[in-house]
């Protein structure tokens, strides 16, 4: 089978199952009663969104896993793909089940979110250093930073919980962070394809695709949530991709979208913490800020795509 034909066929199982299975899996949520819960410190117009079905997440990686298997051979790096993205995934499933049972918006408490990635985040790390190399691609060059194993299996492990978090601190508008991943993981499919990981740009497809069949249900206004689900096992998937290819540097330029929404809640409580009380932006992450200043919620999500494909154009353009 050609890598064409797989690449395409395996994004569009991955959209169509996603897309297929979308009402039948918002039905059964609200079945189960299982809804948001909102802040109520956050915009007065997420108010309306207490109670939409939450932990959407399961059906973007019930699609990634049936269009994997799907298309044998499945090779040591989709295997590694899985588990990336299937173990951030029952994290993130355990955060929104205590949300749901304890009826609260925080979960699982932040030390054991943390010790529970940062631990598959090390096995990660393990594998790719004795199977990949310890080796990281420079942007803009054609040069190579290898690093000791002892400092990339920890640099690793740093980078893909980072990334887990980043994505998950974008997913608070609808349809950002979906929208968002399906960009940053077109550029990575194709700069896997470019450096020879064609088994890794089909999986990259597939993300596109399951990404893509969950925004037509997650689109302003959203009936389905991703939740930490989905947005875990998403920012997992990325980071991996990118450890797996040895472009790990090249992460923070792709996905820079992420970057400014973490860094953009690092700033106001640091900010907060030495202003004795003031806030630099009206609220944090970012896109919240933009909501307050009066901006619609589609046109803060519009916009932080193109500036997601921007980010994603010029990580491209570090490749070449």
């Amino acid at each position: 089978m050609s890598f064409p034909f797989t690449l395409f066929l395996s994004a569009f199982i991955a959209f169509g199952v996603s897309l297929l299975l979308g009402q039948r899996t918002i039905r059964y949520l609200r079945r189960l009663k299982i809804g948001q819960q909102i802040r109520d410190d956050g915009p007065k117009t997420h108010l309306d969104k207490e109670g939409t079905p939450t932990m959407g997440g399961v059906l973007i990686v019930f699609s990634i896993v049936v269009a994997v298997v799907l298309f044998p051979p499945v090779t040591n790096n989709n295997i590694i793909m899985l588990f990336a993205t299937l173990a951030f995934a029952l994290v993130g499933f355990l955060d929104d089940f205590i949300k749901i049972i304890a009826k609260r918006s925080l979960g699982l408490r932040a030390r054991e979110k943390l010790v529970a990635q940062f631990g598959v985040a090390i096995l990660i790390a393990i594998y790719a250093s004795a199977r990949v190399g310890t080796d990281l691609l420079i942007p803009f060059t054609k040069q190579v930073l290898v690093l000791p194993t002892f400092i990339f299996i920890p640099f690793t492990a740093v980078v893909i919980v980072g990334a887990a978090n980043a994505v998950n601190l974008t997913d608070g508008l609808d349809g950002l962070a979906a929208g968002s991943t399906a960009i940053s993981a077109t550029v990575i499919g194709l700069i896997s394809y470019l450096l020879g990981y064609y088994d890794l740009a089909v999986f990259s497809g597939v993300l596109v695709g399951a990404c893509l069949g969950f925004s037509w249900f997650n689109a302003p206004p959203a009936q389905v949530f991703m939740g930490d689900t989905g947005s875990l096992a998403l920012g997992a998937a990325l980071a991996t991709l990118a450890t797996l290819t040895k472009t790990s540097l090249f992460l923070p330029i792709v996905g820079g979208l992420f970057v400014i929404e973490t860094l953009s809640v690092i700033v106001q409580v640091i900010y907060f913490k030495m202003s004795k009380g003031r806030r630099l932006f009206k609220m944090a992450p970012l896109h919240h800020h933009f909501e307050l200043l009066g901006w619609a919620e589609s046109k803060v999500m519009i916009r932080f795509w193109l500036i997601s494909i921007i980010f994603a154009v010029l990580g491209l353009w570090a490749i070449l």
